[in-house]
């Protein structure tokens, strides 16, 4: 990408020139080390967040490739949060009563990962077709069944698939919309995709939740965009899609399901949560620029707060560990400086991170039995968006005095 289109907001071309939060550089999120490769050279790009003064996009420049950032070796698997999955069963039921999807309808998720969704409808007969760019997950898709294509989503694969026959009634994307680079040709291929009456649901992580709650960590090079819903309403009807609906989400610390349909279809009834939504926003302050410049201060604020815990935690002689290696934590750990001066070691119930090193930090990743045997004081929560979870899964670490932190968007003890 060259530097000129890097400086122009990737929606609507303005440019860009207002810092939204620079977190410096950091590699890749989800580029876990290998054993072999630990000596090795590791690539860091700027972190550097910048939101467009004309439609308040909130983006990334796009530093590497999604070719390279989904490649092979693409290490987060869907399935491996228990209450992740039941919130994709309690979607595809929902789903099914409120657009009365039958054996005759057909659903498309876009990044459908290991198939963590598309098999709740796929139990109940409905056809599914996965889109998904990285094959590592995508072959543990198709082994539950699930029809899945090893693509990038855009509008030249929705045109191949409609000129196969294939359009959606229900198109999907579980945060995959701040996933794309080229915003606009993404959404254009959710047009071409989409059935004359079908919908359209999207769900990404709430900008004025991310803001409200110095969600810093959610900043990392896989996501391009940030969005509020005010901006993501314009970019669906710059392509012919209105937003009909709107719900807000407990899931990823705070997200929005959007609901769309074709402009000219008009079979869905506007619900009043659209201009509930509007309104909140609008009192946020959503499109005034005074708002975004104050979040960089409130960043390193935290920051500053993380590191006098850790600081006296281990002044004090304690010892911490981490619970979890997601993408959110690297962004964390590699902003903070924090490395096994600090934490000793991480934990992940997925095999295909244990064994590796954190990108940057070279903290090791470990199963979570390992926090019985050494029996720490503290286990720092990385994806506090599931701390309940986790809390609930590792409650024995109360037999030994140990306790829980969360940093975001404070930090917190637990007991």
């Amino acid at each position: 990408m060259t530097q000129e289109s890097s400086d122009c907001c990737r929606f609507c071309g303005a440019g860009l020139r207002q810092t939204f939060c620079d977190l410096g550089f950091s590699p890749l999120s989800n580029a876990y080390i290998r054993p072999e490769r630990k000596n090795h050279r590791e690539s860091f790009y700027p972190l550097h967040t910048k939101v467009c003064g004309n439609c308040f996009l909130v983006q990334l420049p796009e530093c590497e490739s999604p070719t390279e950032i989904f490649n092979d070796d693409y290490a987060y698997f869907s399935s491996y949060s228990q209450s992740w999955l039941q919130h994709c069963q309690d979607y595809a039921a929902y789903m099914v009563e409120r657009f009365r999807l039958n054996n005759q309808s057909q659903i498309v998720e876009i990044a459908s990962n290991d198939g963590y969704l598309l098999q709740y409808f796929k139990q109940r007969d409905i056809p599914v077709l996965g889109i998904e760019p990285a094959e590592s997950v995508a072959v543990v898709s198709r082994q539950k069944g699930i029809t899945t294509l090893t693509k990038f989503f855009g509008t030249q694969t929705a045109r191949e698939l409609a000129a196969a026959g294939t359009r959606a009634d229900l198109l999907l994307g579980n945060n995959v919309l701040a996933h794309v680079p080229d915003l606009n040709d993404f959404v254009g291929g959710l047009k071409v995709m989409l059935k004359p009456e079908g919908v359209i649901t999207m769900e990404f992580p709430h900008l004025v939740r991310l803001m409200r709650e110095i969600q810093f960590d959610t900043i990392y090079h896989e996501h391009f965009s940030y969005f509020s819903f005010r901006t993501v309403e314009q970019v669906f009807a710059h392509h012919g899609l209105t937003l009909f609906d709107v719900e807000e989400l407990p899931t990823h610390g705070g997200s929005l399901r959007i609901f769309a349909q074709h402009t000219d279809s008009g079979k869905q009834p506007m619900h009043p949560h659209v201009a509930a939504m509007h309104q909140q926003e609008a009192e946020f302050g959503i499109s005034n620029m005074e708002t975004y410049t104050g979040f960089s201060e409130q960043v390193r604020e935290t920051k500053r707060a993380l590191l006098d815990f850790l600081i006296a935690a281990k002044r004090a002689g304690k010892t911490v560990v981490g619970y979890g290696a997601p993408a959110k934590g690297n962004t964390l750990m590699n902003y903070c400086g924090v490395r096994q001066d600090f934490i000793d070691y991480t934990v992940d119930r997925s095999e295909h991170k244990q064994g590796s090193y954190l990108p940057g930090t070279h903290i090791p990743i470990f199963a979570p039995e390992k926090i019985t045997e050494t029996k720490p004081d503290y286990v720092l929560i990385l994806p506090w968006n599931i701390k309940q979870e986790i809390m609930q899964q590792m409650a024995f670490i109360r037999e030994w005095g140990g306790k829980f932190v969360v940093p975001i968007p404070r930090v917190e003890v637990l007991d």
